[in-house]
């Protein structure tokens, strides 16, 4: 279930004063909802009545989102926090990914392949300054999502994680070539021994699974490719944390 004390802090931030939906829009888009799925809310019509006490943008969400399931709301919050107007908003990006980590049970068994969300949102946060990276990493994620399981898939992958290290480490080397200077990097960030041994030979085997399905004809094996894509969230997540 998901708390009134959530529903409430959603409320907040998509019906803040400044930065949120607007009173027509959030009409807009409840009376949508309202109509999928079958419930009557409070606040169909803006302005908001004055009567028997003056209800602002907050108060009128959150109400209406109460007035739906948990499951329900689940898919309101997460649809509502991935629109435009919401791209550059830090709170919005934080409210959706407290959403998936605490919450996304309920979003139903949906597709059998699924990525970790949490991790998919939080990489595309930390690869907004790797704007190169970040367009190839999107287009990966834009295939899985549509079960497009090509090689392209993979390449799109390895040559996303390729980039941000060329712009970590300044140079223009093949992910394969990497091995050396990531070690080095890693040990300059006080990493320890241990740790840099470990992530240089995980990048080795990465390259080389890579390398295996991206330049031959072998058939992607679909039931890898999720493990592959969490792993590159991990890398990237990590190396840019170092950076």
């Amino acid at each position: 279930m998901i708390p009134k004390e959530f529903s409430n802090f959603a409320a907040g931030i998509l019906g803040d004063t400044d930065n949120g939906l607007t009173g027509n829009e959030i009409t807009k888009y409840f009376n949508k909802y309202a109509v999928k799925y079958d419930v009557r809310i409070p606040y169909s019509n803006y302005p908001f009545p004055m009567q028997p006490q003056a209800i602002n943008k907050r108060t009128a969400l959150s109400e209406n989102l109460k007035r739906f399931s948990s499951e329900q709301q689940y898919t309101i919050i997460k649809e509502l926090s991935e629109l435009e107007k919401f791209k550059d908003s830090n709170d919005v990006k934080d409210l959706k990914i407290k959403l998936i980590s605490e919450y996304g049970q309920l979003a139903g068994a949906g597709n059998p392949k699924e990525i970790n969300e949490v991790l998919t949102e939080e990489t595309i946060h930390w690869l907004q300054s790797y704007s190169d990276s970040l367009k190839l990493y999107q287009e990966a994620l834009r295939k899985f999502n549509n079960q497009i399981f090509q090689r392209n898939l993979l390449d799109d992958l390895r040559l996303s994680l390729e980039l941000l290290l060329k712009s970590i480490l300044g140079n223009t080397k093949s992910l394969e070539n990497q091995l050396n200077e990531i070690g080095t990097f890693i040990q300059a960030k006080n990493g320890s021994k241990e740790l840099t041994n470990m992530f240089v030979k995980l990048i080795d085997y990465y390259s080389k699974y890579n390398n295996s399905y991206v330049k031959h004809d072998d058939a992607v094996i679909e039931n890898e490719i999720e493990i592959i894509f969490e792993m590159t969230n991990s890398f990237m997540k990590f190396l840019i944390k170092l950076k």
